[in-house]
């Protein structure tokens, strides 16, 4: 007999991330990677135009569907069997939905996503419903709120199935706007009890999992090169920035503890929606060094200052980005603040380097963590004096 679904308390000490949740989010490493070696293909092809709105709406649907199970987890973790069944039921719509990313990026058929996301989505509708079962008043109603949402999103997304190929991205702009509003509209009587700890730590663990998979797609592609062409010389500066910028990726992220700026519905959700950039340009790291290395050999259709852009533009973002949602609440001072904000200049003027761009990247990414941790440094040592 399943238990009733209760919230947890926000104040849970101890709040950890489960061995279920982390097994959930590697589900995500497959469409991530498949989302990412499209976007690399497209443009390296020469289509960025089709490349980039493709990967921005893939994107958008792998993050939701994380977002998702995330937020209502930290929430309502029951850990029980019944629980279990239903988010392996929805890890099972993950691989599905990235199963036909090759196909939606290519041809435009989001058939098979569309039911990825149907099984995510039952499931999703199967535990809010639980919960509205297991709780009263405002509680209740905040979950059934989120039950209906969820469902008429979905029917939304339909119209990927049913209306000409030249409105689906406006199927994408108007179905993910209806998503983004249903938090907002079903806690508007009621907050549900997520955890701010957890919540920073699901995110975390997350940045880890898409840096771990640029890394890997980036060692694919110099991999790949040197079976080819035993050109040790021209991909060593490519594979060290492209090193140097991932392990500085890591350090800017988890430079400050976040969880104490997540204290209301307000603050975590712009926080949470701004990931999507976060997550996002992280990744979208991983096609450009796999671009830049193509380019490097003449087997990518496009510019040298291009491919160098496919590296600085989404390293650059992810910098601006951490720094605006994610890091500015705890610098102090100008001199703190400036540091992510100029690097990020810098790094879009490491496009004109062209082949040099990435070691270029690197080392002013590396520079950026270096400069950060002894303004911190210093500024400690001015406290205790």
């Amino acid at each position: 007999m399943p238990v009733l679904m209760r919230a947890r308390r926000r104040d849970e000490e101890h709040r950890a991330a489960t061995p279920l949740e982390l097994f959930f989010d590697l589900c995500f490493v497959v469409a991530i990677a498949q989302a990412g070696r499209q976007l690399a293909h497209a443009l390296a092809e020469g289509h960025p135009g089709h490349g980039i709105s493709g990967y921005l709406m893939l994107f958008f649907a792998i993050w939701w569907a994380w977002m998702n199970f995330s937020w209502f987890a930290s929430a309502y973790d029951t850990d029980d069997a019944l629980y279990r069944v239903v988010t392996l039921v929805q890890m099972a719509g993950v691989l599905v939905l990235a199963a036909g990313v090759p196909r939606a990026f290519a041809h435009s058929d989001f058939t098979v996503i569309w039911f990825g996301y149907l099984v995510m989505r039952l499931a999703m509708v199967t535990q809010w419903l639980r919960a509205a079962l297991g709780n009263r008043g405002a509680e209740r109603r905040t979950a059934l709120r989120y039950a209906l949402g969820v469902t008429v999103c979905q029917i939304g997304w339909l119209g990927l199935l049913v209306l000409p190929e030249h409105d689906i991205p406006w199927v994408f702009v108007v179905v993910g706007l209806l998503e983004l509003a249903v938090p907002a509209l079903a806690e508007r009587e009621r907050q549900t009890a997520w955890h701010p700890r957890h919540i920073a730590e699901r995110y975390g663990l997350f940045t880890i999992i898409v840096l771990g998979e640029t890394i890997a797609a980036a060692t694919l592609a110099v991999q790949s090169a040197l079976d080819r062409n035993d050109a040790l010389g021209t991909l060593l500066p490519i594979a060290g920035g492209g090193l140097l910028l991932v392990f500085a990726a890591y350090w800017i992220y988890f430079a400050v503890p976040i969880h104490l700026h997540l204290r209301s519905n307000r603050q975590a959700f712009l926080w949470g929606y701004g990931h999507y950039l976060v997550f996002g340009s992280a990744a979208a790291v991983g096609a450009g060094i796999e671009i830049s290395v193509e380019e490097s050999f003449g087997r990518a259709h496009l510019s040298a200052f291009a491919a160098a852009a496919c590296v600085t533009v989404p390293a650059a973002l992810f910098m601006l980005t951490v720094w605006l949602i994610h890091s500015r609440h705890q610098k102090r001072g100008m001199a703190q603040q400036l540091v992510l904000p100029v690097s990020a200049l810098l790094v879009l003027a490491c496009t004109f380097a062209e082949d040099g761009a990435v070691l270029a990247t690197g080392l002013v990414a590396s520079a950026t963590v270096a400069t950060g941790v002894g303004l911190t440094s210093r500024q400690g040592t001015a406290l205790v004096e």
